[in-house]
């Protein structure tokens, strides 16, 4: 048993015990509130560059399934009060603490998560170092950003999934999870995975009946070229954005974004529809939001149930929409996973 020492960008610092990789990293600390879909978090690419604390307190009672995101773990690092040694389940095919070292994450048990997650919501997310002694260079832990994250993550090659389908989709990977795709092939859609910077013009040769912008990575307003691109591409087809889709596509539309005191992290985000006024438990992992008042050619369609943020917007003389959340989330809930139908019968009659 190697101790780990968390130290924090104000000063903090918890002790704990390391159970993945063996090196220290610095990373942007969050927190994400998550009961199960463990497995989900440590492979969404939109924590590229994040230690993750999970609030849940025991991790890794079901051991590693393959219920994965992405073909890799994105997270910088990962914290969790109790590890589970000895994981019970017919789809089991490891232990999680054997997954982080192949993975090449460092991981700490041990920790009070509890306070960890406190300090973090009364403070506002800051960074954090992974070390084996105590960490005193407090200058590099204060300069480190998140940078390039979507070029990191993002496909370098476009392909096809779902081939033989009766309606055809470009979708734009901005760091992707995988049941983005897998709920457009289930509704008989050809989808067309295209890197964040394919050009709008080549997109638009490939004549889809729909344009897809995913989840991923990041402050938004740093991909000024994915922004511009985006631009082309509105009006000319239907098109159903998703977390930083959500994000990009307002920015395109002259909206503005900030970044959030600790941003929704978890898969118990109650959103409220205002047309029709019911809610929805969404699953959510964002740092940043749009800006309501900032909307242009765009209606707020949802809103956060708990600090009232902007939550989806709706464009219809541009033939889009988008949420802030995650309609197709795996672990669930699936409240929201209506959206893809509508997003169809929108392609359906343009067609």
């Amino acid at each position: 048993m190697k101790k780990a020492y968390i130290t924090l960008e104000n000063g903090r610092v918890f002790e704990g015990i390391s159970f993945g990789a063996e090196r220290e990293v610095i990373g942007e600390l969050v927190f994400t509130t998550g009961m199960t879909g463990y497995i989900e978090t440590l492979t969404d690419p939109s924590y590229y560059g994040q230690i993750v604390t999970q609030t849940f307190p025991l991790i890794g009672n079901y051991g590693v399934t393959p219920d994965f995101e992405s073909a890799r773990s994105w997270v910088t690092g990962y914290i969790v009060r109790e590890k589970c040694d000895e994981p019970s389940n017919f789809r089991c095919e490891g232990r999680i603490e054997d997954y982080l070292k192949a993975q090449n994450i460092p991981a700490v048990y041990g920790v009070d998560t509890r306070e960890l997650t406190r300090t973090v919501r009364e403070a506002g997310v800051m960074n954090a170092a992974i070390t084996f002694r105590p960490f005193t260079d407090m200058q590099a832990l204060k300069a480190y950003r998140v940078q390039g994250a979507v070029k990191a993550v993002s496909c370098t090659q476009p392909h096809v999934l779902g081939e033989g389908g009766s309606y055809s989709v470009v979708l734009y990977d901005f760091g992707a999870k995988d049941n983005i795709a897998r709920e457009l092939v289930r509704r008989n859609c050809r989808v067309t995975v295209v890197p964040a910077d394919f050009p709008a013009e080549e997109a638009l040769a490939l004549d889809p009946d729909g344009i897809m912008l995913t989840n991923g990575p990041g402050d938004p307003a740093e991909n000024t070229e994915i922004i511009e691109n985006i631009r082309k591409l509105a009006g000319r087809k239907p098109i159903f954005g998703i977390c930083l889709g959500h994000q990009l596509f307002a920015l395109a539309m002259g909206g503005r974004t900030r970044k959030m005191k600790y941003g929704h992290r978890g898969t118990n985000q109650p959103v409220k529809q205002l047309a029709t006024g019911r809610v929805f438990i969404s699953s959510q992992n964002h740092g940043y939001e749009v800006v309501s008042d900032s909307l242009k050619n765009g209606t707020l369609s949802f809103i956060n149930g708990n600090d009232g943020t902007c939550e989806g917007v709706d464009y219809p003389e541009l033939n889009a929409a988008t949420v802030q959340f995650h309609p197709e989330a795996c672990a669930g809930p699936h409240d929201a996973n209506f959206l893809f139908d509508q997003f169809l019968a929108r392609m359906k009659k343009e067609m």
